[in-house]
């Protein structure tokens, strides 16, 4: 067993310092099974692990292992249905959508990365994502109509504005968007398939128009006349960047499913129950704007901006990390080799304005956690890379994942309709002494 200790711990990105760490030899024999088997777990999200500093090992979190242990040793009795049920009994979900593993992240198959590279328009993505087949061309989805339409939002973009503070953050009119279409949409309840796939085509056209509306409600109704949602958002946040349309998509892409993150399951549970899609997406937009899930890309902007200019990066972050501060942005307790998807964003952010401040900034702030020997940079960080490179307003790196993972939100809620049952998690009673029931 390893433990935390002084200079040489390992690093504070992904867990607690005061965590307990195994060999994989140790998690393996605790487990009763082979490495390989183990290395299943970790890439399927079940048991975290941080990379040995000075060395190709990596070492494993005792309290996931033991963890897993346990529901393994109780999955013959009760306690199986107690301790780690979703759907009366079964303790995982099953899914065709996106799947995470050494080869990378893959969408229905296919190289997630590559897809975004190849630049494979988001829309056909989603497409995939919602279908299983990637269109053979490029795919136009219809624009939404304006507010001043019948059909459309009753509250035009200004009068919108006007409830909202100048500054609403972006994720958060979006939020109080979806349920002002959801009442002007009556058919939304118990919709066919292909209805709501419609309707999540004109959804997510209306959040990549709307993202503007509490500072430039001007812009909204220009945003919605553009072919693509890359090309909204850019209108609706005025980028310069002749390049913005294609780097945004680029981002969109990559960040279109990963599997069951908090905001997906948010919308699979809600979408299990029966709701309609607005409330599955609004149950999603709610679990992400907590700060542990879509707010990592807003701490790395207050990170960048507290470094402020690249010859402060190793003091600022030698001192967070001497005083047991997290720094966020880096390591991925899935990728153990690093964040397949944050290599694309960094190179499209250096491809436009490597002389930025902020972008050398970030660099800099990478180069020196690099040298620490400290994980690699996660998506997050290559998000708001990117769109201090085409400068974007602050919040546009949480949009951009958020909207992009719009796509896996409604293919998760697609399936778990198709799949028909409720999920219901049940609890293991623990007393308030802290014992639990038997």
């Amino acid at each position: 067993m390893v433990r935390r200790t002084g200079g040489r711990s390992q690093s504070r990105f992904d867990h607690p310092p005061e965590e307990e760490l195994l060999r994989a030899d140790e998690a393996a024999a605790l487990l009763e099974v082979k490495r390989a088997t183990l290395y299943t777990y970790v890439s399927r999200g079940l048991v975290r692990c941080v990379p040995e500093k000075g060395t190709k090992e990596n070492r494993y979190l005792r309290t996931d292992v033991e963890r897993l242990k346990t529901r393994h040793d109780a999955r013959a009795g009760h306690a199986a249905v107690a301790s780690g049920a979703l759907r009366w009994g079964e303790p995982v979900i099953d899914s065709s959508v996106s799947r995470i593993g050494e080869e990378g992240l893959q969408y229905r198959g296919h190289d997630a990365v590559r897809l975004a590279t190849d630049g494979h328009l988001f829309e056909d993505v989603a497409e995939l994502l919602w279908t299983g087949r990637l269109p053979p061309g490029p795919t136009a989805w219809p624009a939404p109509e304006a507010p001043s339409s019948r059909s459309a939002p009753r509250v035009s973009p200004a009068a919108l504005a006007a409830m909202l503070p100048r500054d609403t953050p972006p994720l958060s009119a979006l939020a109080a968007l979806v349920p002002l279409l959801a009442a002007n949409d009556a058919g939304r309840f118990s919709a066919p398939v292909e209805q709501d796939k419609v309707r999540a085509r004109a959804l997510i056209r209306h959040l990549g128009a709307w993202v503007c509306v509490a500072q430039a409600p001007e812009r909204v109704l220009l945003a919605l006349r553009e072919p693509t949602v890359a090309a909204s958002l850019a209108t609706a946040w005025a980028a310069k960047s002749k390049r913005a349309p294609e780097l945004i998509n680029l981002a969109l892409v990559l960040c279109a499913d990963h599997e069951l993150n908090t905001s997906t399951f948010a919308a699979r549970v809600t979408a299990s129950s029966g709701a309609d899609l607005y409330a599955c997406v609004s149950a999603a937009l709610a679990a992400i704007s907590g700060h542990r899930h879509g707010g990592a890309c807003d701490r790395v902007e207050a990170l960048l901006a507290e470094v402020g200019r690249p010859e402060r990066a190793a003091p600022v972050l030698h001192g967070r990390l001497r005083r047991g501060e997290a720094v966020t942005g880096f390591g991925h307790r899935l990728y153990s080799h690093g964040d397949p998807r944050t290599p694309p964003l960094i190179e499209a952010a250096l491809s436009v304005k490597p002389e930025a401040l902020k972008v050398r900034v970030a660099r800099a702030v990478m180069d020196t956690l690099r040298d620490a020997g400290h994980p690699p940079p996660s998506v997050d960080l290559g998000l708001v890379m990117l769109a201090d490179a085409l400068g974007l307003p602050p919040g546009a790196a949480t949009v951009m994942f958020s909207l992009g993972r719009t796509a896996g939100w409604v293919a998760h809620v697609l399936e778990q309709r198709d799949q028909g049952h409720l999920l219901r998690p049940r609890a293991r009673y623990v007393d308030p002494l802290g014992s639990p029931s038997r």
